[in-house]
């Protein structure tokens, strides 16, 4: 998977690198995307549950800071969202449709390339 560094929404650079030796799960959603948001209360269930052996990275494409803050709270994020800046979609292969999300391994490599809403028990399946 390649590296990236993006600014998330409370100020701190996430970069991925900082995560190795750990699961990521890196989700590209959008605030107006109505799919994106059925999905986030499964995400923030699922990263409650696991976030000693795993990792969510939250990257909002093509919304507004303050709409994307507004999700945040509504859903109580608890792990961090950014601002993608279209680089990191790019390094990706594109985002061509919202949800789509990666599964990273502890080393570093792709595991799955999902796009549309994730449940729990999917993102419990393919964790294990």
């Amino acid at each position: 998977a390649p590296d990236f560094s993006l600014n998330s929404v409370d100020g701190k650079v996430i970069k991925l690198s900082d995560y190795k030796g750990k699961k990521v799960i890196l989700n590209f959603w959008a605030s107006w995307c109505p799919p994106c948001r059925a999905e986030i209360p499964d995400f923030v269930a699922f990263y409650n549950e696991n976030k000693d052996k795993i990792e969510i990275i939250g990257g909002a494409v093509g919304s507004k800071e303050e709409d994307v803050k507004k999700i945040i709270k509504q859903f109580n994020i608890s792990y961090p969202v950014c601002m993608s800046d279209g680089k990191v979609e790019n390094l990706y292969g594109g985002i061509n449709a919202v949800p789509t999300t990666f599964i990273i391994d502890e080393n570093g490599y792709i595991k799955t390339k999902r796009i549309g809403a994730m449940s729990k028990t999917e993102l419990e399946k393919i964790m294990k």
